[in-house]
């Protein structure tokens, strides 16, 4: 019993000292993070403040130095394909969607790791998908290359949740979209905390992302400059003046 509450309790992701980049640029500069499971971490930051490069790391598209720990683990020297076996899912900042194919066959290529599995009840998976993005199955015989921005994204968080991750990181899922779509997303990564899958959000909106997340970080110059509960970051004076905005500002503090 004792040994279930340990289980229970160990952060789904741990990381100290992570140093990464690329050949010898090094970008990130020993970074610090945990993500207790079934939360919703973010880490929010300026371009180049190395956002993706902590992504990449994680999943292991990047070498890395450091304590990386998934479900209790050494990951470190896992390659990327393990990873994703043993439940990790990123989806990319460019959603690398198949435009040739269906929306419906993007989303079977996810089921890989479900497939290699044995499970057979991958397919039900579908349905849920389709349950959580009614769009997609409206579309679903419908070319990839061929939907919105807002549906591409749709497909690439749906493509991700085929494969039932444990981890499921996001890259700037908001880029580029309108407004209304983008309330859309953040809305479905809410219902998704609700699944029990634990999310790590990489964000530039940074307002919609300290909404939606239980923790967050900030990332400048490959360095965690501030970190904090969400709501505590979404009324911290330095937090507000650069990503805010003064609209934000706390009653009765000076613009």
């Amino acid at each position: 019993m004792t040994n279930n509450n340990n289980a229970n309790t160990t952060p789904m992701l741990k990381v100290q000292g992570l140093r990464a980049g690329y050949g010898r640029a090094e970008v990130l500069h020993g970074i610090d993070l945990e993500a207790a499971r079934g939360s919703v971490i973010t880490v929010i930051g300026p371009n180049g403040a190395g956002k993706s490069t902590l992504l990449n790391a994680l999943m292991g598209v990047l070498p890395a130095q450091g304590t990386l720990q998934y479900d209790g683990h050494d990951i470190r020297t896992a390659e990327l394909e393990t990873r994703v076996m043993q439940g990790m899912a990123l989806v990319p900042e460019k959603r690398e969607l198949f435009g040739t194919m269906t929306v419906e066959d993007n989303l079977e290529l996810g089921a890989f790791r479900q497939v290699r599995l044995r499970n057979r009840q991958w397919r039900e998976r579908l349905e849920e998908v389709f349950a959580l993005f009614p769009r997609l199955k409206e579309r679903r015989t419908q070319l990839a290359g061929t939907l919105s921005g807002g549906e591409r994204q749709m497909l690439a968080v749906g493509r991700a949740l085929m494969s039932r991750p444990s981890l499921l990181m996001l890259d700037e899922p908001s880029l580029g979209l309108a407004p209304l779509v983008v309330k859309e997303i953040f809305r479905t990564i809410d219902e998704l905390r609700k699944t029990g899958v634990t999310i790590l959000l990489v964000e530039q909106n940074a307002r919609a992302a300290l909404e939606v997340a239980d923790y967050g970080y900030v990332l400048e110059m490959g360095e965690i400059s501030v970190q904090g509960p969400a709501a505590e970051l979404a009324n911290d004076p330095r937090v507000i003046d650069t990503y805010l905005g003064a609209a934000k500002k706390p009653s009765g503090q000076a613009a």
